[in-house]
């Protein structure tokens, strides 16, 4: 049966006034998966208001109240969990281990953002005399809208609905066409949890139609948008007009640089990971490898070993599944055969795999290696979001490859491997990204702050400084002697 998702206003599931629906493929077989509602200015209207109304209720709950929902949320979804395992399968194209990881890292987030119940705190100053005093208040913004990629459909709504709720602000969560119903599972749960009605809304439909009338929307006063760079650009320009906060996090072109001390086999199988997680679709993936000369063959060997062994097809039982959709698939394939034409090497895939008649369809790339590539060349340049990464040999001058690392418009996350602690405490220093990770691989955790610098965004999320984006500093100004007025000079209005 084919599944069919309305929007969530106000605590309800209605039909769009437009009564238009957008069409879902499941990305592994190309077939279609569900329909989902396309809203109208109207919805967005209506949307928008009801969670202007209900967030002045919503404000007044303390924050330990507000925590209730939030745990109960985290119970619901842990009960079901399985379930939302299966959507990202379907829906994504996750295999099953990355599918139960996302929903491990929702349930994380959700902990992390209710603990902070007790946690929220202001201050209290001195004033410009003795019996003066200055509260300093965090309070909420209002409506934050909640714009949420397809590549984390789950973790990002967590990431996002997590912070904003705790803090008093009421949310309305706009994901992406290509993930609508992993979006509309979580805001179903929040439903049943017995969140507020308008406290969490769902908007679906086209960018074109209620994208710019949303960020624009003068009841909304924060924007979080998890996206590409020209989308965040776009998102600027539209919300100019409201000056609504926004926090942003786009897109990324990460370094992983491997030096002549490192270990090997470590850093082979975390770039296994840093490249091929989520079939290389995700912001901190690792698209741009500088191998030192002294162990550029013999590295370069044993993760070409190691992407041969991967498993591509079916996310139930494969190491890789597919990309999001067919655009995908000729935006990868043009990185590849445009980095052909500057003279790089592919050295292993390069194209589509072969798989059985039912995956045919689908959305699938190879794992692909590629060497000889410049600092110049496009695939050095922008964001690939697939399976892809070029190769370069760097020489023994630290300082120019940090320069190299640094040579981008992105600066989202970087990775580096070597055992030499004086390297590693100058690459903390001198690499210029929101994130660098060292020996290790990522994610982000929950208690790390998020950011990037450049055209990877701006403001962040996670941490103690993700919770400070969701509220503002109210400073209430107190004088308690017995004449506030005493030594004071006040133009002698009558």
């Amino acid at each position: 049966m084919e599944k069919i998702q309305e929007l969530f206003i106000n605590g309800e599931w209605v039909k769009p006034s437009s009564e238009e629906y957008l069409t879902k493929y499941n990305p592994s077989t190309g077939e279609i998966y569900g329909k989902f509602a396309a809203a109208s200015r109207d919805d967005a209207d209506r949307i928008i208001d009801a969670a202007y109304d209900a967030q002045k209720k919503w404000e007044k709950l303390t924050s330990v109240e507000r925590s209730k929902y939030l745990y109960k949320l985290i119970d619901l979804i842990r009960q079901d969990r399985e379930s939302l395992e299966e959507l990202l399968m379907d829906e994504v194209g996750k295999p099953k281990r990355e599918a139960v990881q996302e929903v491990d890292g929702v349930l994380d987030q959700l902990q992390f953002y209710a603990e902070f119940a007790r946690k929220i705190n202001g201050d209290v100053v001195e004033g410009t005399k003795s019996e003066r005093i200055i509260y300093q208040y965090k309070v909420p913004y209002g409506v934050v809208l909640a714009i949420t990629p397809w590549n984390f459909p789950a973790a990002m709504v967590a990431r996002k609905i997590g912070p904003a709720l705790i803090t008093g602000n009421t949310v309305v969560v706009k994901p992406s066409s290509d993930t609508p119903f992993t979006a509309g599972w979580i805001v179903e749960k929040a439903r049943q949890a017995g969140f507020p009605p308008g406290t969490i809304n769902l908007i679906t439909g086209k960018g074109s139609v209620v994208g710019d009338y949303l960020t624009s929307h003068k009841k909304v006063s924060v924007i979080t948008l998890t996206g590409e760079s020209k989308t965040g650009q776009q998102v600027m320009k539209s919300s100019s007009s409201i000056m609504a906060k926004l926090i942003l996090e786009l897109g990324g072109k990460a370094p992983f640089i491997v030096w002549k001390d490192a270990d090997l086999e470590l850093a082979a199988k975390v770039l296994m990971w840093a490249k091929y997680w989520n079939a290389g679709q995700s912001c901190i993936a690792a698209e741009r490898l500088y191998i030192h000369e002294d162990v550029y063959d013999k590295f370069l060997n044993l993760f070409l070993e190691k992407t041969k062994t991967l498993k591509i097809g079916d996310p139930r039982n494969s190491d890789m599944g597919p990309l999001i959709n067919n655009q995908a698939v000729n935006k990868v394939s043009g990185f590849v055969e445009n980095a052909i034409s500057q003279g790089a090497k592919v050295i292993y895939g390069g194209g589509k795999p072969e798989l059985s008649d039912r995956l045919s369809k689908g959305f699938f790339y190879m794992p692909t290696i590629i060497t000889d590539v410049k600092q110049n060349m496009e695939i050095f340049r922008e964001e690939i979001f697939g399976p892809v990464i070029g190769a370069m040999k760097v020489s023994d001058d630290f300082n120019e490859v940090i320069e190299l690392a640094n040579d981008s418009d992105y600066g989202l996350a970087s990775y580096l491997f070597t055992k030499d602690l004086s390297l590693a405490m100058k690459a903390s220093r001198e690499i210029k990204f929101g994130e660098l990770y060292i020996n290790m691989p990522g994610p982000e955790a929950s208690q790390g702050y998020h950011t990037g610098f450049r055209l990877s965004g701006q403001a962040g999320e996670n941490s103690k400084y993700g919770i400070e984006e969701y509220v503002k500093v109210k400073n209430i100004y107190i004088d308690y002697s017995k004449d506030p007025t005493k030594d004071e000079v006040i133009p002698p209005y009558t």
